[in-house]
């Protein structure tokens, strides 16, 4: 018999209580989200006769979650603009390119050292490349930093990184799909991603004074039925050209940013946000199978400390050439270090690929991993900024105790 119902409420009521214990406790609520998904997915086991699995429920579940993606970037977007992020397009674009160099580098070099044949490699790479949108617009607006000055390079590379993911799956998906791959496909599908973004940024601004004259209707029910309308219908035609919908999303945001209705559309929205987006957590964690994860674990974390290294680095690198302070460079960083949805998307690939089997495993506690610790230190920028200083400081004075 179908419970879908009933388990979507025992789902919502999980998520509940690991809210209110991460609240009790101080922590950020994203790690608990997660894991209390995977305590109960579909590889649990029952307990005391009752079964938590979510078997028949956990395809919807995971729906609800993409639009929780959806609505998490449609609202980092509304607390930025289109303006700010022409001002910043070079700082972006060489940001952008400074980080995936730094990352992409590292991952290859990991899948070397650890003997990964070429396809593996890549994939491995990929998987250490591209952090998780989601968690960095849930942390951004968690920790009200929507506004600092970081914040339009850290939106920057997440759509950076989309480019880059657009042409670097059109590649994979040639060489372990099929066998092969054509150069000029790959150009096209980069060149659309591309244009697609440029051409809703452009459009949408031009077209602010329609869109207030259009979004000027008094019914609340009325106005976010037109909202939600624009919102996926952008967001699921990018998808159909192969950029990620959530991008899709964002745009949208960055558009109606510059609208006079921006302060109404974020104050409706934002309960949406809140309860789809923790469901995108919880079923994160349902596609998590805690009893593979044993055999990963020291791959799963020498790939952490190179990306907690990597990230760092590029952070440091992309701030200081857009003439950014040192404590904004760090939040670069650690906002972007978790990863999330697009390295479970490169593990299915492998998967679909028939690859080593050891890649999912791999994939599914490294991101765990950065999805639990890059809230946390996040959150902690500010120390980790101070402790930094005290040892360059401390460092600084033995050498000038040592030339004297």
């Amino acid at each position: 018999m179908n419970y879908i119902v009933f388990e979507i409420g025992i789902a919502i009521g999980l998520i509940a209580l690991a809210g209110l214990l991460s609240a009790k406790l101080r922590f950020s609520v994203i790690p608990f989200y997660i894991l209390v998904g995977m305590a109960v997915g579909p590889h649990s086991f029952e307990f005391w006769h009752i079964d938590l699995r979510f078997i028949e429920s956990q395809p919807f579940i995971e729906f609800l979650g993409r639009i929780g993606v959806l609505f998490l970037l449609f609202y980092l977007g509304l607390e930025f603009s289109v303006g700010r992020l022409i001002k910043s397009g070079k700082s972006i674009a060489v940001g952008g390119t400074i980080y995936i160099l730094i990352n992409f580098t590292l991952g290859l070099v990991f899948g070397w050292v650890a003997g990964f044949p070429l396809l593996e490699l890549l994939i491995i790479a990929g998987i250490t490349t591209i952090s998780s949108s989601a968690i960095a617009a849930k942390v951004l607006v968690d920790l009200k930093r929507t506004a600092n000055p970081e914040t339009e390079m850290i939106l920057g590379i997440i759509m950076f990184e989309d480019v880059f993911l657009a042409i670097y799956i059109s590649i994979l998906s040639g060489l372990i799909l099929s066998g092969s791959t054509s150069l000029g496909g790959i150009a096209m599908s980069a060149l659309l991603a591309l244009g697609f973004m440029l051409l809703v940024l452009i459009i949408g601004r031009k077209a602010v004074p329609l869109l207030n004259r259009m979004l000027n209707i008094r019914s609340n029910e009325l106005f976010l039925l037109v909202i939600f309308a624009i919102l996926f219908i952008i967001a699921g035609f990018s998808e159909t050209i192969h950029v990620a919908e959530a991008i899709g999303a964002l745009l949208v945001g960055l558009v109606l940013a510059e609208t006079e209705h921006m302060k109404r559309i974020e104050h409706l929205i934002l309960p949406f946000r809140d309860f789809f987006g923790a469901i995108f957590f919880f079923s994160f964690g349902l596609t998590i199978d805690p009893t593979t994860l044993g055999g990963a674990v020291w791959l799963s974390i020498g790939a952490v400390v190179l990306t907690l290294i990597g990230n760092f680095a590029a952070g440091m690198w992309a701030g200081h050439s857009a003439g950014l302070s040192a404590k904004a460079s760090v939040n670069i960083g650690f906002t972007i270090v978790a990863r999330g949805e697009f390295s479970i998307i490169m593990a299915n690939l492998a998967k679909a690929g028939g690859l080593l089997p050891i890649v999912q495993p791999f994939a599914a506690l490294y991101v765990l991993i950065l999805a639990v610790l890059g809230p946390l230190l996040t959150k902690e920028t500010k120390s980790i900024y101070k402790l930094l200083n005290w040892i360059f400081r401390f460092k600084d004075k033995r050498v000038n105790a040592q030339k004297h």
